[in-house]
């Protein structure tokens, strides 16, 4: 009898300790559901902000918010020239920054003659070092610009090991997509400093998001966009700059020429076109976006994915792709 009452106090102390247990449990849980569905509902509200409620006629008026001219670097083909078109069909007038004559004259022409907006343009070769900015900065001294667009940039024939680059295209990596930026920043901002108003937009790449192999100085030199952008927007704010970082994944356009799957438009590779209609109605919403509501999926999923996992699953990926750019032509 003294045993079926001990054990029957054992039961009855285990069982409040459990009950005890098992109600923290059950308030974490409850405290992690909350969470997680205030986190997806105002992810959800965030991405109708910024990629449905401007498409439904509540876009920035962006001559009225920053001014009437932008610079666009890297204008004449693929997204640089697609985000110049669309701001030309906002109004903006247009100094357009590339490296071809012929090009900038044609792009030029098409989008004054389009959307009777005015177009300048200045031929600067960004992979010449320090050589171009004299001449850009003496050709934007009286213009009031409000918008600068960093798009110029370049990536490596195709997916290639680090050993394997030349120095030529390390230093041009570096002098297009790293110092371009900064000197053209540098050029345009005491001028939006004294007016107290306008807008930097740096293109950066989803691969700054997590160490991407065979594609390293590239992701490197994006991922120093992304850190530029964010530091010098709480750096300028409060005097009227809003600075963005534009992270976009892979768009159809000649810089994956190497590729005739990533050159070919499909529903996670959108063309230049549409993805800068997507990008530009983000300026003034949003200090660091995809620009595109399936590249802001792909982008969450990016920097939410374990390093090692993301290496791994782009190592391979990267590897088919370098194999199948260096394969000799037919097979």
């Amino acid at each position: 009898m003294a045993a079926v009452d001990r054990f029957s106090l054992l039961y009855r102390e285990i069982s409040r300790s459990c009950s005890f247990y098992m109600e923290a449990l059950a308030l974490v849980g409850a405290w992690y559901t909350v969470r997680k569905c205030v986190s997806l509902a105002f992810d959800a509200y965030s991405m109708l902000r910024l990629h449905v409620m401007p498409k439904l006629g509540c876009e920035v008026d962006l001559v009225k918010q920053y001014g009437q001219w932008a610079v666009v670097t890297g204008s004449t083909d693929g997204v640089g020239k697609a985000y110049a078109e669309e701001l030309a069909k906002r109004g903006v007038n247009l100094v357009l920054v590339s490296r071809s004559k012929e090009k900038l004259e044609a792009v030029s022409r098409s989008i004054s003659e389009t959307y009777h907006v005015e177009t300048d343009f200045i031929v600067a070769d960004f992979s010449k070092g320090r050589e171009p900015y004299p001449a850009i900065k003496e050709a934007l001294k009286d213009r009031e610009i409000g918008i600068l667009v960093n798009n110029v940039g370049m990536f490596t024939d195709y997916p290639d090991y680090f050993a394997n680059l030349s120095e030529d295209v390390l230093w041009d990596m570096i002098h297009i997509n790293i110092a371009s930026a900064n000197m053209m920043t540098h050029i345009v901002l005491p001028g939006m400093v004294k007016k107290k108003k306008g807008a930097i937009v740096n293109v950066s790449s989803i691969v700054c998001c997590q160490p991407t192999p065979l594609t390293t100085i590239y992701g490197a030199s994006k991922m120093y966009l992304d850190y530029f952008s964010r530091a010098i927007h709480h750096e300028y704010a409060s005097k009227g700059i809003f600075v963005q970082s534009l992270i976009p994944s892979t768009i159809a356009t000649k810089m994956v020429a190497f590729s005739s799957f990533l050159s070919k438009r499909s529903f996670l590779l959108p063309s230049a076109e549409e993805y800068a209609s997507h990008a530009v109605s983000t300026l003034g919403v949003s200090t660091r976006t995809a620009g595109y509501w399936r590249h802001e999926i792909l982008l969450a999923l990016a920097e939410r994915l374990p390093e090692w996992m993301w290496a791994r699953l782009a190592l391979y990926i990267t590897r088919i792709l370098r194999k199948q750019a260096v394969a000799p032509p037919g097979k």
